[in-house]
């Protein structure tokens, strides 16, 4: 039995809400259990450098924990001047997830920044940051399409992300924390709507694991990111 008492295959309570915030051209609040994301997408009118005259947009991602977000209260990263090495890992994550389902071409010369605050963490933030963003990104998409600025929205399909652990031997779907900080193996899974793989991290902690086990993890990733991009759809629908 797992601690939540969830079967093996059973995603946590997922709920995607758009709109969540008045300003931002997109945006969507991401629930995964008890751990809540804010996602928010900002279009730019303009491109890095290295884009410019090119004709291609980018998308680019921003990801921070709020200090009381974990059990104790974490210093905020401003506060210590730099970035650690998770934030720019797990923000680069995201954004190379976003950008795998974007037409940059049809994007024009223009950036959408989209921002990952963690409100509270209970596992799985940057699944849950990859899963509400690309509600947050289509939604900005729509807006440009609203105001004439795109002929259409330039997203090629949906792109989700879960955690899958081998917990006592036993490979569970959708790790939360006492499941994450106890796991023999954890991965996780960024795939598309299509099935298509974007990114798997993949991580042992106690022994090796066989390939047998890890197409055991796959599969439940499969089944799990085909009910995320359910709710993905839905979430657009509201």
């Amino acid at each position: 039995m797992r601690p939540s008492g969830r079967a093996f295959d059973q995603l946590r309570p997922v709920s995607l809400e758009p709109g969540f915030s008045r300003h931002a051209e997109g945006s969507c609040l991401a629930r995964f259990g008890d751990t809540h994301v804010l996602c928010t997408a900002s279009v730019e009118e303009r491109v890095p450098p290295f884009l410019r005259n090119t004709g291609k947009g980018w998308v680019t991602a921003e990801y921070g924990m709020l200090p009381r977000s974990t059990h104790t209260r974490t210093d905020r990263e401003a506060a210590k001047g730099k970035q650690s090495g998770r934030t720019h890992e797990i923000q680069r994550l995201i954004g190379r997830s976003l950008r795998s389902v974007v037409d940059l071409a049809a994007m024009g010369e223009r950036q959408i920044r989209i921002d990952c605050d963690v409100l509270q963490a209970d596992g799985g933030t940057r699944t849950a940051a990859i899963t509400g963003s690309w509600v947050a990104l289509a939604l900005a998409f729509r807006k440009l399409v609203e105001q004439g600025l795109l002929a259409a929205v330039p997203l090629t399909d949906h792109v989700a992300a879960v955690s899958c652990g081998l917990c006592e031997g036993v490979a569970v779907l959708d790790l939360d924390y006492p499941e994450d900080s106890t796991a023999w193996a954890d991965a996780n899974f960024v795939l598309t709507g299509r099935g298509g793989i974007v990114e798997i991290q993949g991580t042992a902690e106690e022994c090796p694991f066989a390939r047998d086990q890890f197409l055991e993890l796959l599969a439940l990733a499969e089944k799990g990111i085909g009910e995320l991009v359910e709710i993905q759809k839905r979430a657009l629908e509201a």
